[in-house]
């Protein structure tokens, strides 16, 4: 073995190129959230199979006779050989580390922080708020609490079912939920929590998904009844009142026919009560009113905020009129951890403005909000019943002018067509979004992953889109900006 010297260099260069290709790339696309069954695992292999046989190598390069076959080898040689050993493996490691290194400084940080949820100097007057007013959900002769639950923050509480439990004990009687929030966690303890309750009371809402995300188009009748089974046992419950189409972007995807067959069949079987269809997408309208014209669904879960799309209103009017139930979501926009104090003398908080601005639409059946402390109930059930006023309308505008060009609130899709890449530039930076003023870190680095088309395309890109926003959001700076902090590649 007179070469073996060249040789365990050798490996090493190749130890650290499988390193990079290798084990970096399988760490980054999984700690991304892409399912680890899709991510090759032939690289990663080779990557420690290479590492083996270089250790090997170089064990035996300080081991070789330094002058001939008689001799033994030397201490030097014996330190330098181990020498080898050492750095090779802290090469292998930094090269694997700096596929992602970038990222790591520019997003690490963010993840653990600490974010405000809440007014920093709430009133008094606000503990013990109770919900004062129900409004008819549609047609389903249910009347729900116009200020209602989502379930996405739930489980950061440290007691989360006796947290829920104490926000149903406030009046509030509509649970939002899904399968994949929290990783099926939030299921789980909203079951715990609805324990001997009087299920007859609660509106409990739950979402055609797996506890990976959405069912996609065409997925069998048996793996749609299958998810619902999974929810049932997760809630403790025989039936959910709701099922909803989580998260619409298609009119094929509202009506296919498998879907649809599920909950005729969950509901002869008593297990589902009505149906829906929740939407935030640019093909909002279309999936919205695709969804009233087809007299197939009970209730309409949509995005819906002061300054929204100019077409929301009268698509929520005619859902209404249609004997639909009408749910607004993302009533926060944006600003559910954003201290708003500057703005107190006009109104008592941001959120509470929001939510008396979306309430005020009498075509609104109730929004959903996620709670995860007491003063979240306190704050945001104080509006609960309560009037728009100017002071309201003041606040709304401050925070539009103080937001303009960053995120995408209206969802028109306007930049979508200039796009030569096809790249989804409204999911993107709502992901961003979610990441930097919702403090959903992780959840926005997973959906980031699974969009599938990134932003990376903008590197090089001519920015046909950069004049298409008539909001006037800079897209490629924010599209780039979106893919340093939720990519790792």
């Amino acid at each position: 073995m007179k070469h073996i010297g060249w040789i365990s260099l050798a490996s090493w260069l190749l130890t650290w190129a499988l390193g990079f290709m290798g084990l970096g790339r399988y760490l980054n696309e999984a700690i991304e959230g892409v399912d680890r069954s899709m991510i090759p695992i032939l690289p990663s292999a080779l990557f420690i199979i290479s590492l083996l046989a270089s250790i090997m190598l170089s064990i035996l390069w300080a081991r070789q006779p330094a002058a001939d076959l008689t001799e033994q080898p030397g201490r030097r040689k014996f330190l330098l050989g181990w020498a080898a050993v050492t750095g090779g493996v802290i090469g292998a490691a930094a090269v694997t580390v700096s596929r992602f290194s970038g990222w790591a400084s520019t997003t690490v940080p963010a993840l653990g922080a600490q974010v405000t949820t809440t007014d920093p100097n709430p009133h008094e007057s606000w503990k013990n708020s109770h919900i004062r007013q129900l409004r008819p959900l549609g047609s389903t002769g249910f009347m729900v609490s116009d200020i209602s639950a989502g379930s996405s923050l739930f489980t950061s509480h440290p007691e989360p079912v006796e947290f829920i439990a104490s926000v149903l004990d406030r009046g509030v009687n509509y649970i939002d939920t899904s399968p994949d929030y929290a990783g099926t966690r939030a299921e789980t303890v909203i079951g715990k929590a609805i324990a001997g309750r009087d299920r007859g009371g609660l509106f409990l809402a739950t979402k055609w998904c797996t506890t990976a995300g959405h069912i996609r188009q065409g997925e069998s009748v048996e793996t749609y009844l299958a998810a619902l089974e999974g929810s049932l046992e997760r809630l403790g419950t025989d039936y959910v009142d709701l099922v909803h189409i989580h998260s619409c972007d298609s009119v094929d995807r509202l009506l296919d026919p498998n879907v649809h067959e599920a909950f005729e069949i969950a509901k002869s079987q008593g297990k589902a009560r009505f149906m829906g269809v929740s939407t935030h997408t640019p093909n909002l309208e279309e999936v919205a009113n695709a969804a009233i014209n087809s007299k197939k669904f009970d209730v309409m879960m949509l995005a819906y905020h002061h300054g929204a799309w100019k077409n929301q209103v009268d698509i929520i009017d005619r859902a209404a009129a249609a004997g639909m139930g009408v749910v607004a979501m993302k009533t926060l926009k944006g600003a559910k951890h954003r201290g708003m104090v500057e703005f107190r003398e006009e109104a008592d908080s941001y959120s509470q403005a929001a939510f008396k601005w979306v309430l005020a639409n009498p075509s609104v059946s109730c929004l959903v909000i996620s709670f995860s402390n007491t003063q979240h109930i306190d704050e945001y059930l104080y509006a609960s019943g309560k009037p728009l006023d100017k002071s309201d309308i003041a606040v709304l505008d401050k925070y539009n002018e103080q937001i303009a060009g960053t995120h995408c609130f209206a969802h028109c899709g306007e930049c979508l067509s200039s796009c030569p890449e096809a790249v989804p530039i409204n999911d993107i930076l709502r992901h961003r979004m979610y990441f930097e003023n919702y403090g959903d870190q992780k959840q926005a680095i997973e959906l980031y992953a699974a969009i599938g088309k990134n932003a990376n395309t903008c590197t090089t890109c001519a920015s046909p889109c950069l004049d298409a926003c008539p909001e006037g959001i800079p897209i490629r700076k924010r599209l780039l900006g979106a893919h340093q902090k939720l990519s790792l590649g």
